[in-house]
Order: C-alpha cells, then sequence, then structure tokens
C-alpha cells in the first residue's frame, strides 16, 4: 500500500508540474497594440525594463526593419524570450518628419524660382512694350515737329510759335524749349489722346 501511495502521489505532482508549465507558456505570449510614439525598444523596456525583446518581437512579429513600425499594429510579445540587447538606433516620428522636411522645402523652393522667372518675364515683356510705345511716341512727335517748323524752336508764323506750331495764347507769353514741350504733350494728349494719334490726322488733313 506505501508504494501504491507514493507512485499515486508522484503521479499527481508530475501533472501538477505539467499543468503549471502549460499555463506559464499560455502567459508568456501577449498581444500589444502599437500606439504613437512607441518604437521597439520602448515595447520591450514596458515588458521587461530593457531591449532584450527587441529582437524576438522583431522576429515574432515578422518585422524586417526594426526601426519601422506602425500605430495601430498588433504585435505578439513573449516575455519569455530574452536575445541580443543590441539595437539599431531608433528613428522617431520627429526624426521621419524632419526628414521629410528637405523635399518639402525644395519644392517650396523649385516653386518660388518658377514664380520669381515668370515675374521677370513679364517685367521684361511690360518694359520691352514700355519702350516700344516710347520710341512710337517719340517718332510721331518728332515726325511733326519736322513737318510744323523742321524741328525749331524759334519757328514763327503768325500767331503760331516755335517747334510744334502752337498757338502764341496757348503758350502764354512762355516760349521756352522746356514750356513749348509741355504745352505741346497737353495739346496733343486732350485732343487726339497720343502722338500718333496726331500724327494720323496730321497725315489725312495737313494740320494737327
Amino acid at each position: 500500500m506505501k508504494f501504491g501511495k507514493t507512485l499515486v502521489l508522484t503521479a499527481l505532482l508530475t501533472a501538477g508540474a505539467a499543468f503549471g508549465l502549460g499555463t506559464n507558456d499560455a502567459h508568456a505570449a501577449e498581444n500589444y497594440t502599437v500606439k504613437s510614439g512607441d518604437t521597439l525598444s520602448k515595447i520591450s523596456i514596458k515588458f521587461t525594463g530593457d531591449n532584450s525583446l527587441v529582437n524576438s518581437i522583431a522576429k515574432d512579429n515578422n518585422i524586417s526593419n526594426v526601426n519601422m513600425i506602425f500605430e495601430g499594429e498588433n504585435l505578439t510579445i513573449n516575455t519569455d524570450a530574452k536575445g541580443n540587447t543590441t539595437v539599431a538606433p531608433v528613428q522617431t516620428t520627429q526624426a521621419t518628419t524632419q526628414q521629410t522636411a528637405p523635399a518639402a522645402t525644395t519644392q517650396t523652393t523649385a516653386t518660388q524660382e518658377t514664380a520669381q522667372t515668370e515675374q521677370a518675364a513679364t517685367t521684361a515683356t511690360a518694359t520691352a512694350a514700355t519702350t516700344s510705345t516710347t520710341n512710337s511716341t517719340n517718332s510721331a512727335k518728332e515726325w511733326i515737329a519736322q513737318k510744323e517748323s523742321s524741328g525749331s524752336y524759334t519757328a514763327t508764323n503768325g500767331q503760331y510759335i516755335g517747334r510744334y506750331q502752337l498757338s502764341a495764347s496757348y503758350l502764354n507769353g512762355d516760349y521756352s524749349a522746356e514750356n513749348q514741350e509741355r504745352v505741346a504733350d497737353q495739346y496733343v494728349t486732350s485732343r487726339y489722346g497720343s502722338w500718333e494719334g496726331a500724327q494720323a490726322f496730321w497725315q489725312a488733313n495737313g494740320w494737327y
């Protein structure tokens, strides 16, 4: 009978040990959902207080790059696994943002350069147009001056005085070249809109 009791007790102890071992194994692997700012190193420290689980987490979850995990990802954590504690430097969200920034800055700079180029082209076109208009105005003005007085500021023809043969009343007693130019511009602008318009009228009528 003693032998029988001993055998039964041994069997129970063995079963209890096996049951306990199975229970420990069941709790050794845990599920963990990745949160914002998490890295494998931080997760390992949460479970063991050090980096010993980094490699095992990567292996168990088929993570090829230990520096790349995603928020909301479900990971299996085997707390019994202890591996090499040497871990490659982990990139944080901030580092990723800093790496992305130069590309955005480059794109912005390129856009600014394009805008500046377009503005320069517009300015050049406007300048060319203004120059062309000025040249045309000067040409028409000189054409009339030559027709009216051969370009002389002292030419007279009755009541008409100077380079543009303006009425003496227009010049108001001031026959200087400066006043002749100023009054002629005012007269032509108010009556014809431009020297080109005055030239066209002169060509059609023989006076302006």
